[in-house]
């Protein structure tokens, strides 16, 4: 196990798992439990089921949408046949859409299909579609600018993503170009990106929010290319529009429509997508828990979130997470039918939205708050377990850099630990948890370059999954939460001093935030 320090508060912990770890003295009842949950992952797992009927049968899990009710009652009902009390809780209302077929095709100077998809809740074409020529957003330097081009958006489908300069990745330009080649590709890249910034800030919009702008201008239809740096990898959020379509195109096409316009050659497309608004749906979070046999009023949550983006299937945001916690409890239901404290498992929904689902489940349930021995919270690919923080809890060193002792030694060594850390204040579902004061944890995972390949994007598929990983995964949750269980009493929820910022004024533990409960549309 890596040990992390960032300043002198961190002092304790080297020195707290080197006496530990130089003991020697693990119960030998702990070791046959470990050595049996290993045992039991790597020969009966079930990850590659719960994988194929969760992420191929089910697919993206958008909040609101049939296919997120579907996946909901998938796991009330794969928990119940493990014997868990399982359910589905709900805590609001949302906006319920489900996509249809849908094509992008470039009808002049020639036909070809466009490789590029309807962003999620965008309004349905109508008819036989939306075609019509295609302009690109120009590069604006004040807002006066902006507003006199505005209205020549009128009757026409508007391409708003910056042109890139290149479709190869840093990577393959670094492996292939010369020294001299890369930096300049390198500098063209940066003064483009902070030039369409620029031109953005005037528009007095965001990326997500300018396609209102333009619908209100009486543009057709709006275009993005979102790209993540990778070949045909792009991202899928949603649309903000009422009437109008807005779909994402593959930066190889994107590229191919913006030269024919700056070349005036007037490219026309044919958007095609339907979509079905279904009014409002509630919303839930998938709720299983196994009581304990002698402590069924202590908890220890396994923590991952159901929902995702619908640009591809959401296989590891966060199907990976999902069937991580699965397998875990289907392994200690098997070998560990004693556990003394409940073990309960919340498949959150509305992560993408803002950490709703868990927050909601925070704020309804404070009942728990004094009774929940640890969160450990899995949300950031298919990677096995490589980080986990303190999150600002001053002890947290005593129990986890404990508890990681027990984990097999390869596991163990890829660990880099930072305690105590800082409380983290967003970005996953356990942050719902610490703004409670609550002890949790972030499981993070080794990047399999997730930011660029499956974050968000196209390509969040079945097969990006890493198995080996996911099942070395599955035990580590497997083997934390039997010690977490067997603890004698609950953890310390002592809060770190928190240091002060760079102004110098003292930093201050994070506040929940309001729950979003509803879509608003």
């Amino acid at each position: 196990m890596k040990l992390t320090s960032y300043s002198t508060w961190l002092s304790p912990v080297a020195v707290s798992l080197a006496l530990f770890a130089g003991t020697g003295v693990f119960g030998q009842d702990k070791k046959q439990m470990v050595n049996a949950i290993v045992q039991e992952a790597n020969t009966n797992s079930k990850l590659e089921d719960y994988a194929f009927e969760l992420i191929d049968m089910i697919g993206p899990r958008l909040v609101g949408s049939p296919q997120m009710q579907k996946a909901h009652d998938w796991v009330v009902q794969k928990y119940a046949d493990m014997g868990a009390v399982a359910r589905n809780e709900p805590y609001g209302e949302w906006r319920s859409w489900e996509r249809g077929l849908s094509s992008i095709t470039m009808t002049y100077p020639r036909i070809k299909a466009l490789e590029g998809t309807q962003l999620s809740f965008s309004p349905s074409t109508k008819g036989k579609g939306v075609e019509a020529e295609v302009i690109a957003l120009p590069v604006f330097k004040s807002p006066t600018e902006f507003t006199n081009w505005l209205p020549s958006v009128k009757g026409k489908i508007v391409m708003i993503a910056m042109n890139q300069p290149t479709g190869r990745s840093d990577a393959n330009w670094k492996e292939s170009a010369t020294a001299a080649a890369y930096d300049k590709m390198q500098a063209l890249k940066k003064e483009q990106a902070n030039q369409w910034a620029a031109s953005l800030e005037a528009t007095g919009s965001t990326r997500r929010t300018l396609a209102i702008a333009l619908e209100e201008a009486g543009a057709l239809a709006v275009v993005d290319a979102y790209w993540t740096e990778l070949p045909g990898v792009t991202r899928i959020f949603d649309a903000k529009t009422r009437k109008i379509p807005v779909v994402d195109v593959a930066q190889e096409d994107y590229g191919l429509l913006y030269r024919m316009v700056t070349r005036g050659v007037k490219p026309r497309i044919l958007i095609q997508a339907e979509a079905k608004e279904l009014g409002i749906a509630k919303t839930y979070n998938s709720i299983a828990e196994i009581k304990g046999k002698e402590k069924p009023d202590e908890y220890v949550v396994l923590s991952a979130h159901l929902d995702s983006w619908d640009g591809a299937s959401g296989a590891t945001d966060n199907g990976t997470g999902i069937i991580t916690m699965m397998e875990a409890v289907r392994i200690l239901k098997k070998v560990y039918p004693d556990n003394k404290r409940t073990i309960l498992v919340g498949n959150w929904g509305s992560e993408e939205q803002g950490l709703n689902g868990s927050s909601a489940f925070v704020e309804d349930h404070p009942e728990l708050h004094d009774k929940i021995q640890v969160v450990w919270n899995q949300d950031n690919g298919t990677g096995r377990i490589a980080r986990i923080s303190g999150n600002g809890f001053a002890q947290s060193y005593a129990y986890i850099g404990r508890w990681l002792q027990y984990l097999p030694e390869a596991f163990r060594n890829e660990i880099q630990t930072t305690f105590p850390g800082l409380p983290g204040s967003g970005g996953s579902d356990h942050a719902s948890f610490v703004k409670k004061g609550i002890p949790a944890f972030m499981l993070g995972s080794a990047s399999w370059d997730y930011g660029k390949l499956t974050w968000h994007t196209n390509r969040d598929t079945y097969d990006k999954i890493v198995f080996d990983e996911v099942r070395q995964n599955a035990i580590i949750v497997a083997i934390l939460t039997y010690l977490a269980c067997e603890e004698p009493e609950l953890v310390s929820r002592e809060k770190m001093i928190m240091p002060t910022d760079t102004d110098g004024k003292q930093m201050q533990w994070p506040t929940l935030l309001n729950p979003k409960r509803t879509s608003g549309n």
